[in-house]
């Protein structure tokens, strides 16, 4: 099940909560002592500046999983540490992501060394908006497979919020290449807790063994898989890389977004659960593939009034960021999600990290 930390910090004792959150996280993930000890320091250094110069805000904590391939094969897991807040922001990235750099009025200290330690490192901030972060570290640093096609000119990523601070979130996300197919989905288990979060598992283990089906076949896949749990919503988004073209399902309240340069399409799900009421005709969506395209699938603890915007749609920015991004400009301390909460985004990869 998605086991995530949610550590609010808004005062010195939550940023050892972060630190012991990164050492748990870890351990799930199987990293060994040395690597522990850098996603601790990194969720402390994280933590710090969240207390220090953005009047606090959370940190998120869970494991991530790569894609898994049409041989099955699987790469390490990562810790994913993310931090959030609606603070002062940052007017010079680039001298913050310097070792040492520090004001007194925007996070800075620190990010430095995250960067560096970090396997993936990126963040987006706008001054009077905020901050977020996303690190990852895995078992080894920069040890991935060697894969070429144009399948690889994908990558997902996501952030996934559980309501009320709970140790499990009932939303689930996952993504799957099989050739020149890549498949991302999310779910969301009717309800909260550990009985919503047992069908959204279910649905990531179905999805890993469905990598090469349509979204429509891959949902009655897990409509399948599913029963006997209390069901979920579920979207499926397939792209097909080299005929360039999206194929979509989906059953249920998960919100589907397309961006189409610059210009946003709703993709539209039928009601029902799968896993206990699915609906008997699965329609498959069409939409045009391009490298300026975006795709957002979120849940429904995302605020109905929720829209995108231009910071929603920026190619070069890591998936997990702009699903942050996401979360952070729908929801403000006064005003936090209503429910479990999970954004996942298929974007394209910048050219030089393919």
């Amino acid at each position: 099940m998605p086991r995530v930390w949610d550590v609010p910090v808004h005062d010195s004792t939550r940023v050892r909560d972060a630190r012991v959150a990164a050492e748990h996280a870890a351990a799930l993930a199987g990293l060994d002592e040395r690597r522990t000890s850098t996603a601790a320091l990194v969720a402390t250094e994280l933590a710090t500046n969240l207390l220090k110069h953005a009047g606090g805000g959370r940190v998120l904590i869970d494991v991530v999983a790569p894609a898994v391939l049409n041989t099955g094969r699987e790469g390490s897991s990562q810790v994913q540490v993310t931090t959030i807040d609606h603070g002062p922001g940052i007017a010079d990235v680039s001298a913050a992501l310097r070792d040492g750099f520090t004001t007194t009025g925007s996070l800075g200290a620190g990010l430095g060394t995250c960067a560096r330690l970090a396997d993936d490192f990126d963040l987006h901030s706008v001054p009077g908006r905020g901050t977020v972060v996303v690190a990852r570290l895995g078992a080894v640093p920069d040890a991935r497979a060697a894969e070429s096609g144009p399948a690889t000119r994908l990558r997902a990523g996501a952030v996934n919020l559980p309501f009320g601070g709970a140790d499990y979130s009932g939303d689930a996300w996952a993504w799957v290449r099989d050739g020149d197919l890549v498949t991302l989905m999310l779910a969301d288990g009717l309800g909260h807790g550990p009985e919503a979060a047992r069908a959204s598992s279910a649905a990531v283990d179905a999805l890993r063994a469905s990598a090469g089906l349509r979204p429509a076949e891959a949902v009655r896949r897990l409509d399948r898989a599913l029963s006997g749990t209390r069901g979920a919503a579920v979207a499926v988004a397939q792209v097909d890389t080299r005929a360039g073209v999206l194929r979509f399902t989906g059953v249920g309240n998960i919100g589907a977004r397309l961006c189409e340069g610059g210009t946003w399409r709703h993709l539209v799900s039928r009601p029902g659960i799968v896993g206990t009421h699915r609906p008997s005709t699965l329609r498959e969506e069409e939409a045009v593939w391009a490298d300026d395209r975006v795709l957002v699938l979120h849940s429904d603890g995302l605020p109905s009034r929720w829209s995108p915007t231009s910071d929603t749609c920026r190619t070069a920015t890591d998936p997990a960021v702009t699903a942050a991004v996401t979360i952070r400009d729908a929801s403000s301390p006064a005003r936090p999600v209503r429910d479990d909460t999970a954004v996942a985004v298929l974007a394209p990869t910048p050219p030089d990290r393919s």
